[in-house]
């Protein structure tokens, strides 16, 4: 018997994403896999059901795509618990420092992209969290320009010389270096700002300048940013606030995996800003944000002018881009995963090992807490 894909429709508000794509199904089909699609799926992202249909997949209501499916794919962790079935696979990016408990209780095997070790090569077409932050770090920096009421580029009119926009990147990861090369083909000078010296480093070679906040070098595990102390934040803050005015644009990009996002940006640091400046908050999210009073998908103006947004789902705004992304990581994965028609999950495997967050109603992983 074949094993069958599921997919449903993601229920988070203004999710637009689909985890399968019509061509991906596709691919699927011509596997030998079965694929099961929830009714309008994906039609946030422009896919709709007829084009599933002559992929080879059937189209299911949500439920029955969960109850018959032997691996579901989404995008978000499934709100209705319940749905899910024991020794069932469901794969995504499943915010397992908040949900592996809930997960385990229900008996699925859950793996989540969260994991995945990002720095091994053969993992790097799996890798939703890339293919993501490239996306978000583009909509960061158009989303910037849209926000600011001047030009990125330098104009000369017969009115004058407009001088182009100085826009500040914080974090030299992937969505960094995306909103930088954005930015500066829009046309603006663009600076950017890392504490690891490698980030620093790509930084330099998009073209870039490279911000000095002077001595603070945190590399982490993995190619991650290491959490500052107390004290390397304090400094760096200090530093923040003593160079972020020269900048119209500032975008924050900087996440460290099992902790809250640091507060790069700290309120003095918006009052050092002038008038009429944008700042966005990539990282903004339900567990806080690198810029003083950002919340997910909010937006408010500071006493002296300044606009903040919090990014929040940034790639759902660039849905059927992200989501032909987001489907060719989860084809790679089920690749790599289903041999002679079975599932195959060897938990000697790094790719697996690193995915897997619970299996027979116990917590694999993740070791930490939230910090």
């Amino acid at each position: 018997m074949s094993v069958l894909i599921g997919c449903p429709a993601e229920t988070e508000p203004r999710e637009n994403r689909v985890a399968l794509t019509p061509d991906v199904a596709a691919r699927l089909h011509r596997a030998g896999l079965d694929v099961i699609v929830g009714s309008g799926a994906g039609r946030g992202a422009w896919f709709h059901d007829e084009e599933y249909v002559a992929a080879g997949a059937r189209i299911g209501t949500g439920e029955e795509v969960y109850a018959q499916a032997d691996v579901v794919v989404v995008i978000h962790p499934p709100a209705d618990r319940t749905l899910l079935r024991a020794g069932q696979l469901l794969i995504g990016l499943l915010e397992p420092l908040l949900t592996a408990g809930d997960l385990a209780d229900t008996k699925v095997t859950a793996l989540s992209f969260d994991g995945l070790p990002r720095t091994l090569s053969r993992a790097q077409s799996m890798d939703v969290l890339t293919s993501q932050a490239n996306v978000a770090g583009y909509k960061a920096a158009v989303l910037a320009a849209d926000t600011f009421g001047g030009f990125f580029p330098m104009l000369m009119t017969a009115a004058g010389t407009v001088r182009p926009a100085k826009v500040l990147v914080l974090g030299g990861g992937v969505a960094g270096l995306q909103a930088i090369g954005t930015a500066r083909r829009l046309g603006a000078l663009v600076t950017g700002y890392d504490v690891r010296a490698a980030a620093r480093s790509d930084i330099a070679s998009t073209g870039a300048s490279v911000l000095d906040l002077g001595g603070v070098s945190a590399s982490g595990q993995g190619g991650y940013a290491r959490a500052l102390t107390a004290e390397e934040q304090a400094d760096q803050q200090r530093a923040m606030i003593a160079a972020i005015g020269a900048f119209d644009i500032v975008i924050t990009t900087a996440q460290v995996p099992g902790h809250r996002p640091p507060e790069l940006v700290p309120a003095a640091a918006l009052a050092a800003m002038a008038p009429g400046s944008v700042v966005v908050d990539l990282a903004a999210g339900p567990l806080g944000g690198n810029v003083a009073g950002s919340t997910p998908d909010g937006r408010h103006v500071t006493a002296n002018g300044i606009t903040v947004l919090g990014a929040g789902n940034l790639p759902a705004q660039v849905p059927r881009a992200a989501s032909a992304a987001w489907a060719r990581n989860v084809a790679a994965l089920l690749d790599h995963l289903i041999h002679d028609g079975s599932v195959v999950l060897d938990r000697g495997d790094e790719i697996t090992a690193g995915l897997l967050v619970c299996q027979d109603g116990q917590v694999v992983q993740p070791k930490e807490t939230l910090s």
